[in-house]
C-alpha cells in the first residue's frame, strides 16, 4: 500500500484496473486507492507483469503492507507469497473490466451497466438501487457528465410507479459507509477525544463586505465571495497571532512558517478540506480564484495531494444553508479552525443609541486548549473580526 500523504496511516482499494498477468509500465494507473482525503490513481512503481493480488476492492489496509507483486521478466512469487490469502477470483478468471468492476464495493464512484461504465456517486448509485431505477437511462449534469443525487431524483419524479414504490416503503434500510465517511468518522471522534475544545463566537458586520461585492458585480471585474474574503482574513490574522498557526507535538508546539488555510468543501462522497497554500501572500482575487478551483476540483475528486495536506487552519462555511451559528470539529493537526454562518440583515444598535438594518454573520472559533488559551483565542477572532469591518485592508 503507498503512502499518498504524510498523514496517511492506511488506504482502501476501490478498484483494480488491471488483471492478474497484465503487463504494465512504470507510472501507469493500475487502481485506485481512497485514503482519508480523496481517492487517488495508484501507479505502477515498476515495469513488468502484475500479479500476486493480496487484497480485494473494499478491503483496508496499512500503509507498507504488500498488496500485489510486479514481476520482470524470468521471476516468479516467492513460496508462501501473501501467507495464504488469495487473489480476488474475478481476477484469476481474467473476466471481462464490465465483471470486474461489478464486484467493487459500493464506495466505488463507478456503476455498470452492459453497455459499458456508468459515472454516478455513490448516493446517487444508492437511491437508484432502492427504488429499483436503472442508471443507464439517466443522464448525468455532474463534472464529465457523472450522475448525481438530483439526477436521480428528477428521473424518479419523472416515473409514477418508482414513486409510489418509495414513498409506501417504511422499511429501515442500513446503509453502508463509504471510505471517506468512514475516515472522516475516526479522524473527528479522534479530534474531540484527544484535542480539549474551546469556542469563542463573534457577531460580524459585513455591512462593507456586501458593498464591495456589489461594486465588483457593477464593475463586472469578477465575482468575490463572502467566504474569500474570510478565508483571506483568516490567513493575514494568523500572520499578526503566529502562536495559533501551531500544532500540538506531545511535548511540543509546533509553530508553523507557513500560512496554508484549509477550506471545508462538500462532495457527494462527503466532506473533504482543499488547502489554499502561502494564503497569507495572496491578494483577495487569487483567493477567489483558488477557492473556486479547488472547490471544483473536490467535487469532481480530482485535487492533488499537495491540495489535500499541510493546513495549519481549517474554514468551514455554511453560509448558504440559513444557518445561525455552528462549531465546528477541528482539523487535526490544526489547532483552530472558524465556523461561519449565514450574513443577514438584523436590526443593530448604533452609538448614537438608533438602530440600523446592517449586514451581520455569526463565527464561532473552535480552539485546541493544549495549543491556544481562551484569551488567545478570543484577540484571534477579533484579530479576524476587524479585517473583515474593514475589508479594504484585504484588497492590497
Amino acid at each position: 500500500m503507498p503512502k499518498m500523504g504524510d498523514g496517511m496511516e492506511e488506504g482502501t482499494l476501490v478498484e483494480w484496473l488491471k488483471s492478474d498477468g497484465d503487463e504494465v509500465k512504470s507510472g501507469e494507473v493500475i487502481g485506485n486507492i481512497q485514503t482519508d482525503k480523496a481517492t487517488l490513481e495508484m501507479e505502477a512503481p515498476g515495469t513488468g507483469k502484475l500479479t500476486g493480488f493480496l487484497i480485494t476492492p473494499g478491503e483496508t489496509v496499512p500503509v507498507g503492507t504488500p498488496i500485489a507483486a510486479i514481476l520482470a521478466k524470468g521471476e516468479s512469487l516467492p513460496a508462501g507469497w501473501g501467507s495464504g490469502k488469495k487473489a480476488p477470483a474475478h481476477v484469476e478468471e481474467k473476466v471481462a473490466v464490465a465483471s470486474v468492476v461489478e464486484s467493487v464495493s459500493s464506495m466505488s464512484s463507478v456503476s455498470v451497466t452492459e453497455g459499458g461504465r456508468v459515472k454516478a456517486s455513490p448516493l446517487a448509485r444508492k437511491i437508484a438501487m432502492d427504488a429499483g431505477l436503472d442508471l443507464a437511462g439517466v443522464s448525468g449534469s455532474g463534472p464529465s457528465g457523472r450522475i448525481v443525487e438530483k439526477d436521480v431524483r428528477s428521473a424518479l419524479a419523472g416515473s409514477p410507479s418508482v414513486r409510489t414504490k418509495v414513498l409506501t416503503s417504511k422499511a429501515d434500510r442500513k446503509v453502508s459507509l463509504n471510505a471517506l465517511r468512514k475516515i472522516t468518522a475516526q479522524r473527528t471522534l479522534q479530534s474531540k477525544l484527544e484535542a480539549p475544545h474551546f469556542y469563542v463566537t463573534v457577531a460580524v458586520d459585513v455591512e462593507r463586505i456586501m458593498a464591495l461585492r456589489d461594486f465588483f458585480k457593477e464593475e463586472e471585474s469578477g465575482s468575490v465571495s463572502v467566504n474569500d474574503f474570510v478565508l483571506l482574513a483568516t490567513a493575514k490574522a494568523l500572520g499578526e497571532m503566529p502562536e495559533v498557526n501551531a500544532s500540538f507535538g506531545g511535548d511540543h508546539v509546533l509553530i508553523h512558517g507557513n500560512v496554508n488555510v484549509g477550506m471545508a468543501v462538500a462532495t457527494d462522497d462527503g466532506l473533504t478540506v482543499a488547502v489554499i497554500r502561502n494564503a497569507d501572500q495572496l491578494s483577495l482575487r487569487q483567493v477567489a480564484t483558488a477557492s473556486r478551483e479547488l472547490a471544483s476540483r473536490a467535487r469532481d475528486n480530482k485535487l492533488t495531494l499537495d491540495e489535500l495536506t499541510g493546513s495549519t487552519i481549517s474554514v468551514s462555511n455554511m453560509g448558504m444553508l440559513e444557518v445561525d451559528s455552528f462549531a465546528a470539529i477541528i482539523n487535526v493537526p490544526n489547532a483552530a479552525m472558524i465556523a461561519v454562518s449565514t450574513a443577514k440583515r438584523v436590526p443593530v444598535a448604533t452609538d448614537d443609541d438608533s438602530i440600523e438594518i446592517r449586514w451581520q454573520m455569526n463565527m464561532t472559533g473552535s480552539f485546541d486548549h493544549r495549543v491556544v488559551d481562551g484569551a488567545v483565542g478570543a484577540n484571534f477572532m477579533n484579530a479576524v473580526r476587524r479585517f473583515l469591518e474593514s475589508p479594504t485592508r484585504l484588497l492590497g
